[in-house]
């Protein structure tokens, strides 16, 4: 990654439930509320801190940025809110920030969760012709005002992209797509999407780095995910000497929202196996509150 370019910003942040942090980053599209799937069933038991990334939801970009900017604003974030050590959960884009700070600072990261990443992504997506684009329109619309209805789902849904981002088209996933998917792409910017785009464009890989990752991981892949494919989640964990790797049949980019329950039992009993990412650090006295919208 290029060195940073602009200030750092204060990022807005969802902070829920009291214990241990957990910083949970979105991908792209995304926002901190789109981790929902995630935040609402940790923050039962941990501090979950979910922000908006700069130019995505309600963090502003005031100026065009590099992909290295993003470290510093988290780094400021645990800064601000008095977090000295986390885990981290990361999920597409969110998963290389989460390598990437795991790497930058590796005394304040405990333990990394990453789903449908890797440390060189590689994408299996075909070439997106203009029906594509009208089915997932029309698709997103009638998703929009009547979430989750069959018929949309099975006239326009699996006709348009989300047939490369999910395999299992029920109604749960489409109510996942309505209310969290489409908002934060509607509030995602375009120098987000340049800053992300400059760095693939640039052949990003971490695999080298990979093994100065000591932390215990756990990393989450998608079968059929042609957006990261999980061939290249596999090498991710391969590389990693303290990782656990799993891989879901018949889901893809967006397993989360397909399998929420399957994903979060796993995610649990990861957290049991492996005690230490969630344990404070001695002397750590921080307070834990329930903020929305900081910054």
């Amino acid at each position: 990654m290029p060195p940073p370019s602009s200030q750092v910003i204060s990022l807005h942040t969802l902070v829920q439930g009291q214990g241990f942090p957990i910083l949970c980053l979105h991908g792209h599209p995304g926002s901190g509320q789109s981790l929902s799937v995630f935040t609402q069933h940790l923050s039962a038991r941990f501090r979950t801190i979910a922000p908006d990334l700069r130019g995505y939801g309600s963090s502003r970009a005031p100026a065009a940025f590099v992909m290295t900017d993003h470290l510093s604003d988290l780094e400021a974030l645990l800064d601000r809110l008095n977090v000295s050590r986390c885990l981290v959960l990361g999920w597409s884009l969110g998963g290389i920030l989460a390598l990437e700070l795991a790497l930058r600072m590796p005394e304040r990261v405990s333990g990394l969760i990453l789903v449908a990443t890797a440390a060189r992504p590689k994408s299996s997506h075909p070439a997106i012709a203009w029906q594509d684009n009208a089915y997932t329109g029309v698709a997103s619309l009638l998703n929009w005002f009547h979430p989750g209805w069959q018929w949309n789902i099975d006239t326009f849904g699996q006709r348009s992209l989300y047939r490369y981002l999910i395999q299992q088209h029920t109604t749960a996933t489409y109510q996942y797509l309505a209310n969290e998917a489409l908002p934060a792409y509607l509030k995602t910017s375009g120098r987000s999407t340049q800053a992300l785009s400059m760095a693939l464009q640039r052949g990003y890989s971490r695999l080298a780095d990979l093994p100065d990752i000591q932390c215990p991981c756990l990393v989450l892949a998608g079968a059929d995910d042609r957006h990261i494919t999980a061939a290249a989640s596999w090498e991710t964990a391969q590389m990693l000497p303290h990782a656990e790797y799993y891989c879901y049949p018949n889901t893809a980019h967006l397993f989360p929202w397909e399998i929420p329950a399957v994903v979060r039992s796993d995610i649990d009993r990861w957290l049991t196996h492996n005690p230490d990412v969630i344990t404070p650090p001695a002397g750590d006295n921080a307070p834990s509150t329930d903020v929305q919208g900081m910054g």
